[in-house]
């Protein structure tokens, strides 16, 4: 696997309308053949009640062809959203395009403050996080949703790769995470701090390559995981109060989608590397960390109570 690309940090309108360009330059045949575009965000208490203050963007046209661009959403606003390229498009209208695909890992918040702050309809998302999930192959494995480091695990990456990728991680942590001594304002800060841009290009450097484990899956579970990341984005878009804590663990699937989902026979990607013991062992992790979690709440609940 080709080493990731540096990002670039966007500040200006011309620079937003080169990527819009860049977007549409491509030729049908590639929007269409698979996902282009790989997008995440992040903010002060990320959705409707906080803000957005960067926007990462990977265009992926081929290996070795991807830009990874930081927009800088806290400096332009809402006309980020609204400045177009050469031909008249602009980011809004790739965001809404039912024909170009965007991938998230987890798009529930991102979703959810794009509609509310820039009134922008995400249309075509995948969502990694449920595409995850719906490739185990047994209901309870799939009990449980996985973060994003959990799922790298399972991309193919040279430990020189897994090494770069998880200290940029801890490093971004450490400037913007207030429970490891950082802030949230961090994201605001400008000049950018370098921790912070390499932290944003980290959560989708390696998006495409996750997304292409699930190429082969066949046409019917491709349909089911594309419908549920749309209903994961109309949910997100609606007033009801969203999942959080421990409920936000837990996957969206119904029992009869189990049950569903248990009958297919498709190829599991991860069975091409991961014995049948190995998958015991990551369902296991997965209910120590879920379990884990929830105990750190209950205690947090328990000083709430008694502070």
């Amino acid at each position: 696997m080709p080493e990731r690309k540096e990002a670039e940090f966007v500040t200006t309108l011309a620079g937003v309308a080169q990527i819009i360009d860049f977007v549409y330059d491509q030729p049908a045949y590639i929007r269409s053949f698979e996902p282009l575009i790989y997008i995440d965000l992040e903010g002060e208490q990320l959705g409707r009640n906080g803000s957005v203050s960067l926007m990462t963007v990977l265009v992926h046209p081929g290996e070795g062809l991807e830009r990874i661009f930081v927009i800088d959403i806290y400096t332009l606003g809402n006309t980020a959203f609204k400045v177009v390229g050469k031909r008249g498009k602009s980011l809004k209208n790739i965001l809404e395009a039912p024909e170009i695909s965007k991938v998230f890992f987890d798009v529930r918040r991102d979703s959810e403050a794009l509609f509310a702050h820039y009134g922008v309809d995400l249309r075509g998302v995948w969502d990694l996080q449920l595409m995850d999930s719906a490739a185990r192959p047994r209901t309870e494995q799939r009990r449980f949703l996985s973060g994003l480091a959990k799922c790298m695990q399972f991309v193919p990456l040279t430990n020189a790769q897994k090494n770069e990728w998880t200290l940029c991680k801890e490093r971004g942590d450490r400037v913007w995470n207030p429970d490891k001594g950082g802030s949230y304002s961090a994201f605001n800060k400008r000049p950018l701090p370098a921790e912070i841009l390499r932290y944003c290009a980290g959560d989708v450097a390696y998006l495409p390559a996750m997304y292409k484990k699930y190429a082969s899956k066949s046409a019917r579970w491709r349909n089911f995981v594309f419908e549920a990341s749309q209903k994961r984005v109309v949910e997100s878009q609606g007033m009801g109060v969203q999942p959080e804590g421990k409920e936000r663990a837990l996957s969206p699937w119904t029992e009869e989608e189990h049950r569903m989902l248990d009958s297919w026979v498709e190829v599991n990607p991860r069975r091409s590397y991961l014995s049948q013991s190995q998958q015991d062992d990551l369902y296991e992790q997965l209910l120590e960390d879920h379990l884990n979690e929830q105990s750190r709440e209950d205690d947090l609940y328990e000083t709430w109570l008694t502070g």
